[in-house]
């Protein structure tokens, strides 16, 4: 006798406000570090030079770039939302400096549940993730849009803006980092040279590898590498990718940049596929002296242009905290 079953995700109506789900813990090697600077082209100082990350931080080794500890963790908390048509938002998100070598293993619950329209619904979800020590490194809310399974699924009314809550910044500065080293050869201004404002950054990322990084952060969103699994019949890239890019466009206005320590908020506005040119417009909303440097609190916006196009389209809306000497 034999017997078929369907593996798969979750579709919205499986879900129940308490589920908890786990992914494989994932040690962060030189590896991931080198293929993730590849694909998003991100130039954060820590990440790339070894001596300086000793003398700022009095150990050896290099930072584990922020935008991979979370992609990383965004990915390990994608096993209730592998069917996503689209991530809506990320609220909340402490996140501590840890080095290459950190093992991350992501905590993912179920917190609210939101009926939508056309058989479809959102789920908040509530990610924790820590090293192996048990130790906090992250922790974020995050809210996939998922499909159901059937045209009129049980009905759900969170109330989604009350989910996240704000995130105590000071508290995530590492006290026992020194940031003078990095003031010692600067590449660009330093905190006291900088000045509310905003700037358009001239130059461009063209959107490669999606599925690879996908792959690379354990994430098991099926659109993104499955072009039949969405919404859009293309393969639909990565929400942390588009993220790391602009990233990658708020060090070229800030190339001294220590870390990111925090993330206020962020919006997906629209879709991004593979081949997109991303342009990032960034804001200095706030600074914030400290002992050592300051907060720079900022908001990245960015708008992709698919070949072919001629009016780009807003796709992320990310407003965060960076650590500056």
């Amino acid at each position: 006798m034999s017997s078929e079953a369907e593996v798969g995700p979750p579709f919205f109506d499986d879900l129940s406000v308490g589920d908890v789900f786990s992914a494989p813990g994932l040690t962060l090697t030189p590896g991931h570090a080198a293929l993730h600077q590849a694909i998003t082209g991100d130039r954060l100082r820590l990440a790339l030079d070894s001596p300086l990350f000793e003398a700022v931080t009095g150990t050896p080794g290099l930072l584990a770039h922020p935008a991979l500890v979370c992609d990383v963790a965004i990915g390990q908390s994608t096993a209730p939302s592998g069917r996503v048509l689209g991530n809506l938002f990320y609220r909340g998100l402490a996140a501590r400096p840890v080095p290459v070598g950190t093992t991350l293993r992501t905590r993912t619950e179920v917190v609210a549940l939101k009926t939508a329209s056309r058989g479809r619904g959102i789920a908040a979800l509530r990610c924790t993730t820590t090293d192996s020590d048990g130790t906090p490194v992250l922790d974020f809310w995050r809210c996939p849009l998922l499909p159901a399974r059937t045209a009129e699924p049980p009905q759900h009314d969170a109330d989604l803006d009350a989910v996240g809550r704000p995130v105590d910044v000071a508290a995530l500065v590492p006290s026992s980092w020194n940031l003078a080293p990095l003031r010692t050869e600067p590449l660009g201004p330093l905190f006291a040279d900088l000045t509310p404002g905003t700037h358009r950054i001239v130059a461009g990322e063209t959107v490669t590898s999606a599925p690879e990084l996908a792959r690379l952060t354990l994430n098991m969103a099926m659109t993104h590498t499955d072009a039949t699994a969405g919404a859009h019949g293309r393969r639909l890239v990565y929400g942390g990718h588009v993220i790391a890019i602009a990233l990658g466009h708020v060090t070229r206005l800030l190339p001294d940049l220590a870390t990111v320590l925090a993330w206020h908020s962020c919006d997906h506005t629209g879709p991004t596929f593979e081949g997109d040119l991303l342009r990032t417009e960034v804001t200095l909303e706030e600074l914030e002296p400290l002992a050592d440097g300051g907060l720079v609190h900022f908001r990245a916006r960015s708008a992709a242009l698919s070949p072919g196009e001629e009016t780009p389209r807003a796709v992320l809306d990310w407003r965060a905290v960076g650590l500056m000497p």
